[in-house]
């Protein structure tokens, strides 16, 4: 039996999803999950959004490990309005109401501190949903998948029926954009499969 590799990268996000995306690329790391001030700045486009918290949570975690910290933010973006969390059952239909039918953007914004500073990438995502019924909208709310997705839905999840086509990163929309993280990780030294930086 193989022995556990090392972290090589401390990952500042209690996020499975983010956990499962960077183990699927080969890079072990440790969880150090921080709380970080989410709230939007007056006239911050949602791009400069994205980027600073996902800048404030990799520096937040770099302090609290000696590795190379990644932080990540996503936001779901519809007319320019950033479209959060859920707070309940008839915000979370109200948002998929306004997503059915339409295009939207998905934004992600990854940051890596180590040797060479802090790094970051944005990466936009256009997401096209077709039309979604109130029935469909309510047995989605009961499977409890919703309930804490940015935009109110999971594409790697039972939302994927109402997605007619995405443009850009499938992964940045689940949570991390895995091609500008790994040239990121690169940049700052994090080997990739097993050991190999290429």
């Amino acid at each position: 039996m193989s022995a556990t590799p090392s972290p090589l990268l401390c990952l500042a996000s209690a996020s499975p999803r983010r956990r499962e995306l960077l183990a699927s690329i080969g890079v072990p790391l440790t969880a150090c999950p921080v709380d970080i001030d989410e709230t939007p700045l007056p006239g911050e486009s949602a791009e400069a959004y994205v980027t600073r918290l996902a800048r404030e949570k990799a520096l937040a975690g770099a302090r609290l490990s000696s590795l190379p910290t990644l932080g990540s933010d996503t936001a779901v973006v519809l007319d320019g309005a950033i479209l959060g969390k859920p707070e309940g059952p008839a915000h979370a239909a109200a948002m998929l109401r306004s997503l059915a039918g339409r295009e939207h953007r998905v934004l992600t914004a990854v940051a890596v501190t180590g040797p060479v500073g802090l790094l970051d990438a944005c990466v936009a995502t256009t997401v096209a949903m077709r039309e979604i019924s109130d029935d469909e909208i309510a047995a989605y709310w009961a499977s409890g998948e919703p309930a804490d997705k940015a935009g109110g839905y999971a594409i790697q999840g039972r939302a994927a029926v109402f997605v007619e086509h995405i443009a850009g990163s499938h992964s940045a929309v689940v949570g991390l954009p895995l091609f500008e993280t790994a040239a990121l990780l690169r940049r700052q030294g994090v080997a990739l499969w097993d050991g190999a930086l290429g």
